[in-house]
């Protein structure tokens, strides 16, 4: 039997991190046009549409939906392209699956933009209204206020307002009622991923001060605010979005270059970067982000346990001139000489003793350095 997943596109290189992007109720993944691009420079982007919406099958949900079916929709997506942890950005009720996704799978989450969201939406009311009426009447009488409802000024989408014309009824009203159902606002201080909330200056759907309500309780969050944005900040004020969700995205990378430094030290470091050239760029970026940015700051194992592990693979690989730059990573790390003796001495074991004679010369030579 074939489970029907989100419908979806992919912009950037396989290899690159993953990046989620989610949208608002009556839009399709059209409305990231502006910004994924740009984004897949650098990351594996993966937009996807709202059941009803786009390309969607409607019956992915149904009366009665939660925030939480959608959260459970798109870890399917994620489980399906072999997207373990990543980088998340939602606009409005996208924005809200990023908050449940932060709360309730926290291992998932790298790092989550709220953008023109909100911990609820205003209670439960209108939204109920909404959802019978549409289910009624169908969305002709939502479409003709979607510009008033989405953009400041005369500025529209027309492609965005036909998605609203062609959404599902009935995908549009389960939608409306998770948004009903949908508050947070009691379990924000148990968000750990790194967060960042853009507010639209001139939205009147999810004023600024709802998103500053996010940011004030989520530890660490930061918050912009955009003037001239209103609801749908990506389509209207899309360099403005960009330019935040780099900064954001980017501390995957500045907080790897951190640890890296912590380990090997600055004088490595800088070498390292002082030989970078474009055709190397690219990589070093990937050593910074993931090894250091994401392996080496798990918490799961210490750092001196890491660095055996480390030792031990290199001498496995034969990688000496490696291998003296993590024997001085090691020292830092709080292993003694001894300690790394004893490492060196099981991979004679296990790696071989030609292998482990050469770490042994290895090591020896590096800390007489250190010593001396």
């Amino acid at each position: 039997m074939t489970v029907q997943i989100l419908n979806y596109r992919t912009e950037g290189p396989a290899s690159a991190p993953p990046l989620l992007l989610g949208p608002s109720l009556g839009t399709s993944y059209a409305l990231w046009d502006k910004v994924a691009p740009e984004l897949s420079v650098t990351h594996r982007v993966v937009r996807w549409d709202l059941p009803g919406h786009g390309g969607s099958a409607a019956g992915l949900i149904g009366p009665g939906a939660t925030v939480g079916d959608l959260a459970d929709l798109v870890l399917a997506l994620a489980d399906s392209l072999g997207i373990e942890r990543f980088a998340y950005a939602g606009v409005s009720l996208g924005g809200a699956v990023g908050l449940q996704l932060a709360v309730d799978h926290p291992e998932r989450v790298e790092s989550l933009a709220v953008i023109c969201s909100s911990a609820h939406f205003n209670g439960a009311k209108a939204w109920e209204e909404r959802a019978e009426r549409v289910r009624r009447e169908g969305l002709a009488w939502l479409v003709e206020s979607a510009n008033a409802r989405w953009f400041s000024g005369d500025f529209t989408v027309p492609e965005l307002v036909r998605d609203h014309a062609e959404a599902d009824p009935e995908g549009y009203a389960a939608c409306c009622d998770a948004l009903a159902a949908f508050d947070l606002r009691d379990r924000l201080g148990e968000i750990s991923a790194r967060t960042l909330l853009i507010a639209g200056r001139d939205d009147p759907a999810t004023p600024p001060a709802q998103l500053r309500e996010i940011a004030d309780a989520v530890p660490g969050a930061a918050l912009v605010e955009i003037p001239g944005a209103s609801h749908l900040a990506p389509a209207q004020c899309p360099e403005a979005v960009l330019t935040a969700l780099r900064a954001h995205l980017d501390g995957g990378a500045k907080r790897g270059m951190a640890v890296r430094r912590e380990v090997l030290g600055d004088a490595h470091v800088d070498r390292a970067q002082d030989r970078q050239t474009p055709f190397t760029a690219r990589f070093q970026d990937f050593i910074s982000r993931y090894a250091w940015g994401e392996i080496w700051t798990d918490p799961t194992l210490t750092r001196r346990e890491r660095s055996m592990i480390t030792l031990t693979a290199l001498v496995a690989h034969g990688h000496y001139d490696e291998l003296a730059m993590h024997v001085r990573a090691a020292r830092r790390n709080g292993l003694t000489p001894e300690e790394i003796g004893a490492v060196l001495l099981q991979t004679a074991v296990y790696c071989g003793v030609p292998a482990a004679n050469s770490a042994f010369a290895t090591a020896q030579r590096v800390l007489a350095e250190e010593d001396e």
